[in-house]
């Protein structure tokens, strides 16, 4: 029987050239070379897959997307909270600021693979929201804090509930979306850590001018933030189904093609059970370090334009309202940069030279406002900084998306995650440390190390990519004709680059 094509792979935010290859039931001849395989469910019809991703997307996207929207707003109020004097107003000393950011992220990184492999077992649509209920209630409780001490172990318990998140969001979408579907669904969900950005800027605007009250103007940042956050929870613990087989928006035949689609074009062993001992083996993969490698490259950016950017703006001598208010375009900015190079990765499968690109404009932004003098030329070092938000977002969403798309074991697309993009927030340690008090506003050694960092990314993800490039090449030549990875079924990929028929996402 020969493999028959159809467009399977369009939806509602689709592209005209994904189209999949599946299997019929029975013994498929896939061409000369190629493995075959006997279960592999039926020819998936083109409006059907538009009709189940656009019911994904309605109601699973927007409330993920809120979500990390209240998970961005209380990890990052810190930036925005100091321009209104919380360190002074805390009686803080000398580099305490730089300490109660840092220590976040040892519980961040420490407690990520363990809490990631609980809702791998658990399953996220229960983990998520419970996470959610503690970095809210953490949030809220910044309220009561009156000293440094009181803040270093709210933002310890902080770190440790909100390490998992990020990465088992992206676990969870994979088991609902196809590897070509997956970069600019994470892209909308993650767009809402600009907007939380940019929201978290006007929110401060509006909340500083409170005055004469009991509290702090800044603390009633953390008592919205905090309070929003651990309603949605209970919400989100309700609401959001275990895996497509339980959603109770789909009938019978959608959850048959949901299962379809993730078996041939996602996992390996779909809802497989996790064994801690087999997931390891994704660290036998050479890959594995320069992914992670890379992830460390990002960290620098994405932590030090996520902390310091209303630091970065107050060198453009704004009062503290204006400083946070004009911290908002930048930010959306971000936002519909990451889309545009998203959507774009999509559709033409390609994510390392979207990588490449957005490292490329954090660099650039960097040294232009490193280089200039800020005061005088004002417009140019505003656009810097949208420069600088350009490039950090678009190669977190595409470098979490590459590795998951070249990972079809779930178990270990799970421990690669919860491992790397920890990885990259652990960097933050960099950031808050560069970022001092002594080279402030300049800020000249932090802006070069920053953007070193940018620019050793992108030579790394730019040599990766010609890796992966030619050892395809590579196993073409062995087959003896060029194999399009759309052909094989993700079921036969478990064991990744050690199956002759995997061919990596470029």
């Amino acid at each position: 029987m020969s493999v028959r094509k159809t467009g399977s792979g369009s939806n509602s935010l689709t592209e005209p050239n994904d189209l999949k290859v599946p299997y019929e039931e029975g013994l498929v001849e896939a061409g000369p070379g190629v493995a075959t395989i006997g279960d592999s469910a039926w020819v998936v019809d083109h409006h059907a897959e538009r009709a189940l991703c656009r019911k994904f997307d309605y109601r699973l996207l927007p409330v993920l997307a809120i979500m990390y929207l209240f998970n961005a707003l209380d990890k990052g109020n810190l930036g925005n909270a100091k321009t209104d004097h919380m360190d002074t107003d805390l009686h803080f000393k000398s580099n305490q600021y730089n300490i109660i950011l840092s220590v976040f992220y040892v519980p961040y990184v420490l407690g990520a693979p363990p809490i990631a492999m609980l809702g791998k077992k658990f399953g996220p649509a229960i983990v998520l929201p419970i996470l959610m209920a503690c970095f809210g209630s953490f949030t809220l409780l910044t309220v009561a804090a009156t000293n440094f001490a009181g803040m270093l172990v709210l933002r310890l318990f902080l770190g440790l509930s909100e390490s998992a998140f990020f990465p088992l969001v992206i676990y969870y979408l994979t088991t609902f979306y196809r590897r070509g579907e997956l970069a600019r669904r994470l892209a909308i969900f993650y767009a809402a850590s600009n907007i939380a950005n940019a929201f978290s800027g006007l929110l401060a605007f509006g909340v500083f001018h409170i005055k004469n009250t009991h509290l702090y103007a800044w603390k009633y940042l953390f008592l919205i933030e905090g309070s929003l956050t651990f309603l949605f929870a209970i919400f989100a613990f309700l609401y959001l189904p275990a895996n497509a087989s339980s959603a109770k928006f789909l009938n019978d035949e959608e959850k048959k093609l949901a299962y379809h689609r993730i078996q041939v074009d996602s996992s390996s062993v779909v809802n497989e059970a996790f064994n801690l001992k087999d997931s390891l083996k994704i660290f036998k993969q050479p890959t594995t370090y320069a992914f992670l490698a890379i992830e460390i490259c990002l960290g620098v950016p994405l932590q030090s334009v996520s902390l310091f950017l209303p630091q970065i703006i107050a060198r453009l001598k704004y009062s503290t309202v204006k400083t946070n208010l004009y911290t908002v375009a930048p930010n959306i900015s971000g936002a519909v940069m990451l889309l545009i190079l998203a959507f774009t990765s999509d559709y033409t499968r390609r994510r390392g030279p979207f990588i490449v690109l957005g490292f490329t404009f954090t660099f650039i932004g960097m040294i232009i406002f490193a280089s200039i003098d800020v005061v005088h030329e004002i417009h140019v070092a505003y656009f810097a900084t949208f420069m600088m938000c350009w490039g950090t977002s678009a190669p977190s969403v595409l470098l979490s998306t590459w590795y998951n798309n070249n990972v079809p074991h779930e178990g270990r697309r799970v421990v690669l995650t919860s491992i790397g993009v920890p990885l990259a927030n652990l960097m933050g340690l960099v950031s808050s440390n560069i970022f001092t008090p002594q080279s402030a506003p300049k800020y000249i050694p932090a802006l070069a190390t920053t953007a070193a960092f940018g620019a050793t990314g992108a030579l790394l993800a730019g040599l990766l990519s010609l890796f992966m490039v030619y050892d395809n090449k590579r196993r073409d030549r062995k087959l003896g004709r060029k194999l399009d990875m759309r052909e094989i079924p993700t079921e036969l990929l478990r064991d990744g680059p050690s199956v002759p028929e995997f061919r990596w996402f470029l």
